[in-house]
């Protein structure tokens, strides 16, 4: 038996993933047993998680990227004391008694390290269900890398374009998610679905012209006028009014969407294949991933945790250069016993509002059934009420889970497991706490095989009241992470006084 484990620690969002023999066995984000968000340390308690998961310690560690290219990059940007007083990978791996990851220190165990590129676009190959693919991969920054294409043939996955600092798509939308009075790093989602409360054509022009050089036709590369690494917030200061907001983050989110669009094409002329699949931490705009959806005739994979976190997945597997079977992403801390399918119903006819904390938790950024807050989405008090429990913006919709076989009948657009893409809801008035202001939803689609738990819920629901629809969020409050255990749930259900379900009757 082999057992590699893939870690990233030391910078955002820590995460580990136990593969053994092939199979992954466990994923976990260092947040969710910390309880601190994007937390950068691997905690005691997830470590020991992934060792019980693995049957004891791994044989090989492999981490997200390369320790010494990127200290080359920081101190070149000028960052010398983030460079100098990052923590080595030997004292964040068992090779030494100062160590991140605990309990491992005596145990000698092998490390290695891969590009960080190199793991998003293993990770999301590797796990696709293609054995031919073009890879497109966008994120803020890895050690040098910004955006890169790779074309993957049999276990062959190879770099056809690299781009590298500070020319990246990735800072910019970061930075202007912090000109909007956000949090980089943390809020580019918002900024996503604040875009729908304004104009995009507004000031979609300035926004190329102040920061694009003219994209070329012929080539993927995508060229800034200035380096964005610490932001922008010094940019058109007269634009300060919460509509100007509203319209700087629709114009972001439009010019986002033109270079993507420009990005996809290119990648279909670098790599002769009908697939596509799409990693980094910009694989988490929905609105721009239904353009790869369309280009490449719903042929697209994106694995549910397409940013740093997933790339602990993506060191094993670029590693070992091979395959495994995705068979979802419930892959975290197991909170055993019976999907709550009757009790949830009895509590949404009640309150019409339960969390449920219920089996392995979530492996990425989004809740799809095991640590979810779910309410009944017809009526118009809905999105007011599940907004205040969860202290967000009033503006902010949900997400539908939906059975599959129905899914066509409420939503017009692409749909999915994940989450990944914005349909139109075709009955928003029915709706409107799971449609946006442009009545778009970002979909959740149900099958048996995928989640039998949650498609007994939802079938349950559809016989008793005849909607197929549930109102899907994550279980926690903004700026907290997801809850985890069966503690954080009496915790969560304690503190803001909505029920949470851990396991039926």
């Amino acid at each position: 038996m082999t057992t590699t484990w893939g870690i990233n620690v030391g910078t955002h969002d820590s995460s580990i993933t136990s593969v053994v023999d092939g199979e992954i066995v466990f994923a976990a984000h260092g947040e969710r047993s910390s309880r601190i968000k994007n937390d950068k340390q691997l905690p005691e308690t997830t470590v020991r998680q992934a060792q019980r998961a693995s049957g004891g310690n791994p044989d090989r560690i492999v981490y997200y990227e390369r320790d010494w290219l990127k200290r080359i990059r920081q101190v070149w940007a000028g960052q010398y004391r983030t460079a100098w007083n990052k923590p080595t990978i030997n004292s964040l791996v068992p090779l030494v008694n100062t160590t991140g990851i605990p309990h491992l220190e005596h145990t000698q165990v092998p490390t290695t390290s891969v590009g960080h590129h190199h793991s998003h676009a293993a990770a999301g190959y590797y796990t696709s269900p293609y054995t031919d693919a073009a890879v497109l991969v966008i994120d803020s920054i890895g050690e040098f890398e910004t955006l890169t294409i790779w074309k993957g043939e049999g276990r062959n996955l190879k770099r056809v374009f690299s781009q590298s600092y500070p020319n990246s798509l990735g800072l910019w939308y970061s930075a202007m998610t912090q000109r909007i009075g956000l949090k980089p790093n943390e809020d580019e989602y918002i900024l996503m679905g604040w875009a729908a409360l304004g104009d995009p054509n507004k000031y979609k022009t300035k926004i190329f012209n102040d920061f694009f050089k003219p994209l070329n036709p012929h080539n993927a590369r995508v060229s800034f006028k200035q380096n964005l690494h610490r932001g922008c917030k010094n940019w058109a200061p007269e634009l300060d009014t919460i509509q100007d907001y509203a319209d700087l983050a629709a114009g972001t989110q439009a010019v986002y969407e033109y270079v993507f669009t420009h990005l996809v094409k290119q990648t279909k002329k670098l790599v002769d294949s009908e697939n596509l699949v799409v990693m980094g931490g910009c694989a988490l705009n929905c609105v721009a991933n239904s353009i790869a959806h369309k280009a490449y005739n719903g042929n697209v994979w994106i694995m549910p945790n397409p940013g740093d976190a997933g790339s602990s997945l993506g060191a094993v597997l670029a590693y070992h250069k091979d395959f495994v079977e995705w068979k979802g992403p419930y892959l975290g801390y197991n909170i055993h016993g019976s999907y709550p399918v009757d009790e949830a119903i009895t509590e949404l006819k009640t309150t019409g509002l339960v969390g449920i904390a219920n089996g392995r938790a979530e492996f990425g950024p989004r809740a799809l059934g095991n640590r979810s807050l779910i309410a009944d989405p017809r009526g118009a008090g809905v999105q007011d009420l599940v907004n205040t429990v969860k202290q967000r913006q009033a503006f902010r919709p949900f997400a539908p889970m939906i059975l599959e076989e129905y899914a066509d009948e409420y939503f017009d657009g692409p749909t999915g497991p994940y989450m990944q893409y914005t349909s139109i809801c075709r009955f928003p008035d029915k709706f409107p706490a799971i449609a946006h202001l442009d009545n778009t939803s970002r979909v959740q689609t149900v099958t048996k095989e995928q989640h039998p738990g949650l498609h007994r819920l939802l079938s349950k629901w559809m016989k008793e009241t005849g909607c197929p629809i549930l109102l899907n969020t994550s279980l926690n409050i903004k700026g907290e992470p997801m809850v985890d255990t069966e503690e954080d749930a009496q915790r969560w259900q304690d503190a803001y006084g909505v029920k949470v379900l851990t396991k039926g009757n």
